[in-house]
């Protein structure tokens, strides 16, 4: 009989790289795993908010720092990393939620190409960014986890948000292979998929397209940012060992595979 062996979910001195983590699912992000005892570098492209938000985790206690960061931008990406390399000495886990919506409301033949590719760039191109940056850091340590939110968009496909659905499907893909091309070095790579969130990203858009995806929810209601941070914390810690490639549900059943 194997024996089973309890994980503490984070060890001390665990380090976390939240990109796009001043607002949101990010900031929710950061804020649960420095209540947790996790040292947080808090990357954002807007490093005035960044600031605010790291300010904000040690005024309540825990231990963070900001960095900016464009995600789209390798070298901007490289320099915020090595920012929390040399701060920690050592980085675990790297949780990317940026993201942009893209064109909403139209038909596919009336969005541009230049909207469309800018969305895959902000939302797909990362996911190959982000592996370039810090998987060569997690191969020297032999150990890591990359976590990118992704959206149920990217399963189903969401009616005249043809970038974003586009681009998230992407990511989902991306994921799956790089979780395959890691999964004996002790690097982890994994995806959540939330529905609609309650986030001031949902109140930007159109209210059909709001309806129309919680009408499509068996809960009957809005993900909660707690929710999302409470799932990503775990994927992104030594927990979550035996999992990698895959894409966890947060669409209040929605998308149950």
């Amino acid at each position: 009989m194997t024996r089973s062996v309890a994980v503490e979910q984070f060890p001390e001195g665990y380090a976390a790289m939240v990109i796009g983590g001043a607002a949101g699912i990010g900031r929710a992000t950061a804020e649960l795993l420095a209540r947790r005892g996790v040292d947080v570098t808090i990357a954002d492209r807007d490093g005035d908010a960044a600031d605010i938000a790291a300010q904000a985790v040690r005024d309540a206690g825990g231990a963070a720092a900001a960095a900016a960061c464009d995600v789209t931008d390798e070298a901007s990406l490289t320099r915020a990393f090595e920012s929390a390399v040399s701060r920690h000495g050592v980085v675990h886990a790297v949780i990317n939620s940026a993201g942009i919506q893209g064109p909403l409301g139209r038909p596919s033949h009336e969005v541009g190409i230049a909207e469309f590719e800018r969305t895959l760039a902000v939302n797909l191109t990362p996911g190959l960014t982000i592996a370039r940056v810090v998987i060569p850091h997690f191969l020297e340590r032999g150990y890591g986890r990359i976590v990118h939110v992704a959206s149920i968009a990217g399963k189903e496909g969401n009616p005249q948000m043809i970038g974003y659905s586009a681009s998230k499907a992407g990511l989902i893909g991306l994921v799956k292979a790089q979780g395959k091309e890691y999964s004996r070095s002790g690097i982890t790579v994994n995806a959540v998929a939330p529905a609609v969130i309650r986030t001031p990203f949902l109140d930007s858009q159109p209210e059909s397209v709001v309806n129309y995806m919680l009408e499509k929810i068996p809960m009957g209601r809005t993900g909660e940012l707690h929710e999302v941070a409470e799932m990503l914390a775990f994927i992104a810690s030594p927990a979550a060992g035996f999992t990698t490639g895959f894409t966890f549900d947060l669409s209040g059943g929605r998308a149950t595979y």
